[in-house]
């Protein structure tokens, strides 16, 4: 009842922001991360009272990464709009794109078990053009532009389309290398390759440099704040429907894909 009493010194607080699911855009069935659906949840985290700091509890085996870098973007703006420090604590993953929220706190926390790091990009798909001809159906395919139709999963793979997704694929590693460059700036081992998409458990990536010991939430924000700190969840209320499996209704595809993300650290 105090906090609610003018003038009474308020317990210190912190809110816990729920980062848990596969990172995509919005308009996607499940449990997905992106800048449009976390952004009311961070902006309240930082936005309601004066919070001790604010922390990132993270589950997420990566996705875009142009969604990562937003919602990382947005946590590190209002971290220094408000002065307020921002601790991450790693579940079972935070990989790839997951690594990268976790590089928008000041610190990262793992227990023993945790995976974190894949700092690399993947693109991947189909080719379906032999399966098509051994059915009698023909691809007809008409654009304005030649590049129009790079990499069409119903034509042949042309090794000049190969070359210009490696290009992509190498400047969006570059965006993410600098960024954990920067972030973890002075704690990363020199002399170790931490950017050819490996991932490293608990210890061995604290040794690394990736993260900076290993803690659990309650604890480590008592210990930092003390024992009569409060712990405040915020996440993303997810629609009735998608509780209750509506990825039935069209987002079997977004499923397998997820399923295929989490599949990659054993999950």
């Amino acid at each position: 009842m105090k906090r609610f009493i003018p003038f009474l010194k308020q317990d210190p607080f912190v809110p816990v922001i729920r980062l848990i699911g596969t990172i995509a855009p919005s308009g996607r069935v499940g449990a997905v991360l992106n800048d449009a659906t976390l952004a009311p949840v961070i902006e309240r985290a930082f936005g309601r009272g004066k919070p001790s700091a604010v922390a990132l509890l993270l589950n997420s085996p990566g996705g875009s990464p142009a969604q990562s870098s937003l919602i990382a973007a947005r946590i590190r703006r209002l971290a220094d709009e408000k002065k307020v420090p921002v601790h991450a604590f790693v579940e079972d993953v935070a990989a790839s794109g997951g690594y990268w929220l976790a590089t928008a706190a000041d610190d990262i926390w793992l227990d023993p078990s945790s995976i974190v790091g894949s700092i690399g990009v993947i693109s991947s798909g189909f080719g379906l053009h032999d399966l098509i001809a051994r059915y009698g159906v023909e691809r007809r395919l008409h654009t304005a532009g030649r590049s129009k139709s790079l990499l069409d999963p119903f034509s042949p793979e042309k090794p000049e389309d190969v070359a210009r997704l490696r290009g992509y694929l190498d400047q969006l590693h570059e965006t993410f290398i600098a960024q954990v460059k920067a972030r973890r700036a002075g704690r990363l081992k020199e002399g170790e390759d931490l950017f050819n998409g490996d991932f490293w458990i608990g210890q061995r990536a604290v040794d690394l440099g990736l993260a900076d010991g290993l803690a659990h939430v309650t604890p480590k924000l008592k210990a930092l704040y003390g024992d009569k700190v409060r712990l405040v969840p915020h996440g993303v209320r997810r629609p009735l429907l998608q509780r209750f499996g509506a990825s039935l209704l069209g987002g079997a595809l977004a499923e397998i894909e997820d399923r295929t993300l989490w599949s990659r650290f054993g999950l």
